[in-house]
């Protein structure tokens, strides 16, 4: 059993270190785009990989009173890549303007819709990333409420936190969704209990 483990955590690392863009140098820095577009590719194209499998007849289900639908929770991580957009282009994202709350998006109605809204959002998020630069990602970036400040952190900062780790930890709780309804969980970092194999 510790062996198997280690052999895991071993994989587990010599697949992140392929990541790791191999122009880093004193001589030939990277920018902060360039280093985030490999992991943006992954943990998106692992995203999708866990939207695929979401039934259309499931979109209504929910494991318990107080939990969302799998709809409405696959339908949040589809519009997560598109907060990249917001997050470059704006300096700011008021959730109540003048006091009015903001709506949230509709929710996609099929699996179908789910993912071209997603893929939409991934593509757009991406020339985001790609066209800015270090400066413009050192940049503040605030999420306010009523002209209050929530938040304040630089835009590279928002984009690993409320972008790429927010969709990491929504697109986990849809891994367990898809489990209790005994629909095939994808493999994401390693293998899954359905899929794959070391």
């Amino acid at each position: 059993m510790r062996d198997c483990l280690a052999f895991r955590l071993l994989f587990a690392y010599t697949s992140a270190l392929s990541l790791v863009p191999k122009s880093l140098s004193e001589e030939n820095p990277m920018s902060f785009s360039e280093a985030l577009l490999p992991e943006y590719d992954q943990e998106l194209a692992g995203a999708r990989k866990t939207l695929e499998r979401v039934p259309d007849d499931k979109f209504g289900w929910k494991p318990h009173p107080k939990s969302g639908t799998m709809g409405w929770l696959a339908g949040h991580v589809a519009n997560i890549p598109g907060w990249t957009v917001i997050t470059i282009n704006q300096d700011a994202l008021d959730m109540a303007p003048n006091g009015v709350q903001m709506q949230p998006p509709p929710e996609p109605k099929s699996r179908k819709e789910l993912l071209e809204l997603f893929d939409k959002n991934v593509a757009e998020g991406r020339k985001a990333i790609a066209g800015a630069s270090d400066a413009h990602l050192l940049k503040m970036w605030s999420l306010l409420n009523n002209g209050a400040t929530i938040v304040a952190m630089p835009r590279i900062a928002c984009l690993r936190t409320w972008v790429l780790n927010h969709l990491i930890h929504h697109r986990a709780q849809l891994g367990v969704y898809l489990r209790l309804n005994n629909l095939p969980v994808p493999s994401i970092y390693g293998p899954s209990a359905d899929e794959g194999s070391m």
